[in-house]
């Protein structure tokens, strides 16, 4: 969480980034509401509709350091080498963790890196504990839950990131919404108190136990049919 005043008011969205990603904004003007602060993806976005964050990219997971790649302990960057090409802070504001070998189950947060694919050094938020071995150490790396953020589907490719409260422009930085009251696109037959998650349509909540939706994010309020908002006390997990 941040102390301190934000630099973008919940109800605004900006073309340039104003807060680290996945900022929190807890209990806003008291309501019990809580926010963090995300980046929208490719396709812009509509009020009251559930997003997730974007699919893990394969450029970044279960990759090998080269014979000539290490890193000290203490140190505040690594050399890698992706699996494809990636665009310059790609993984800014996301996670680096070592997935096996020596330094294996220790996690970083990632401050930048430069474009490329081989021999790209990854500046880190944390010094690294463990040091990583050159040929050995194994490592992974995704981008920030609430970095890229799309409209929410039944398949399930990435964590649930809230609800926008505002319409949000494609590649716009925002506030999405985590915790409390909150009007969201409903489907089915939802009943007040009753907990409810995401199903095939797409951006809706639906009861639990319905065309196997996927876990609960949060409890209903008050009660709206199908295709119209209803009032959701949200619990998106991980906030």
């Amino acid at each position: 969480m941040k102390n301190g005043a934000f630099a973008q008011s919940i109800y605004k969205q900006s073309a340039t980034q104003l807060e680290e990603l996945d900022t929190i904004w807890p209990n806003m003007d008291g309501s019990g509401r809580w926010f963090a602060y995300a980046q929208a993806g490719a396709s812009d976005l509509a009020a009251g509709k559930l997003t997730i964050s974007p699919a893990p990219s394969g450029n970044a997971n279960n990759e090998a350091l080269s014979s000539t790649q290490s890193a000290a302990i203490g140190d505040t960057s690594v050399v890698v080498t992706f699996g494809g090409a990636v665009t310059a802070d790609f993984y800014k504001d996301g996670w680096f963790w070592v997935n096996d070998a020596t330094g294996e189950a220790h996690l970083y947060r990632i401050k930048s890196h430069a474009a490329g694919t081989a021999d790209v050094r990854v500046y880190l938020k944390d010094p690294i504990r463990v040091a990583l071995v050159a040929s050995t150490s194994e490592w992974s790396a995704v981008v920030n839950r609430q970095k890229l953020v799309v409209l929410s589907t039944f398949a399930q490719t990435g964590c649930t990131a809230g609800v926008p409260p505002i319409a949000v422009t494609a590649n716009y930085y925002f506030w999405n919404q985590v915790k409390g009251p909150a009007a969201v696109l409903a489907d089915g037959t939802l009943v007040i108190g009753d907990q409810c998650g995401q199903i095939a349509v797409a951006g809706a909540m639906t009861p639990l136990g319905v065309n196997d939706v996927i876990g609960s994010l949060g409890t209903v309020m008050s009660v709206n049919v199908a295709t119209e908002y209803a009032l959701i006390n949200l619990a998106i997990p991980g906030y």
